[in-house]
């Protein structure tokens, strides 16, 4: 059975992991009869948002690794602790925490800087020459990291993250949500998921496909 870690950023989508794509990410890889070995990073969330009114909660404190559990059902690791000898690939889903917790891409755009723990297991991936999946948001996280390698990624269509992920070295290619984008030298597989969603339904799809190109190239 293969093994693929998913690395989670909290719990809700404008401040953590978009919970869909999440529990997309983990039903797909058990129906494909994969283990999914979720990580977190050990650190405060950059803030908490309200996911009623949309608005900051001022005075409120989460960490990223805690908040989630929640999302896996409390089977979850430090990320300091992923270790890509024992895996076989790696899946980051989006949501603002791959833009606010896994980077600060939210607040600084092309100029952004990826937290170590991500950096470190990114790279050791890369170094084994094992796949990674980025969705939604994420693939801006393999363009910082990946860019000078001419990697190619997709967030669906968005011009101004297209052209981030430009200045930061990388490719973009635009995609609809059921599609994937991967750069095959890199292995490095994308899709837009709720970048441009609409429905879950949409979003599945996409989701269905980078996990199933994760475990080919596996």
């Amino acid at each position: 059975m293969k093994k693929i870690g998913v690395i989670l950023s909290g719990c809700g989508v404008y401040d953590g992991t978009e919970i869909h794509e999440a529990v997309l990410t983990l039903l797909s890889l058990d129906k494909a009869q994969a283990e999914a070995v979720c990580f977190a990073p050990d650190i405060p969330q950059r803030h908490v948002i309200n996911h009623l009114t949309g608005e900051v909660m001022e005075n409120e404190t989460r960490n990223v690794l805690v908040e989630s559990a929640r999302i896996a059902r409390g089977s979850i690791r430090n990320l300091k602790e992923i270790d890509a000898m024992i895996l076989d690939g790696l899946i980051i889903p989006g949501g603002y925490g791959a833009a606010k917790n896994l980077s600060d891409y939210a607040f600084t755009g092309a100029s952004c800087e990826v937290i170590p723990e991500v950096a470190d297991a990114i790279m050791r991936f890369r170094q084994y020459g094992k796949p990674i999946g980025f969705l939604c948001i994420a693939p801006v996280i393999a363009a910082k990291l990946l860019g000078p390698e001419g990697v190619e990624v997709t967030i669906g269509s968005d011009p101004q993250t297209a052209a981030d992920i430009e200045t930061m070295g990388a490719k973009h290619v635009n995609a609809p949500v059921e599609e994937i984008i991967v750069s095959h030298g890199a292995k490095i597989v994308s899709s837009p998921a709720y970048m441009l969603g609409p429905s879950i339904n949409d979003i599945a799809k996409g989701i269905d496909h980078l996990v199933a190109k994760v475990l080919e190239l596996a």
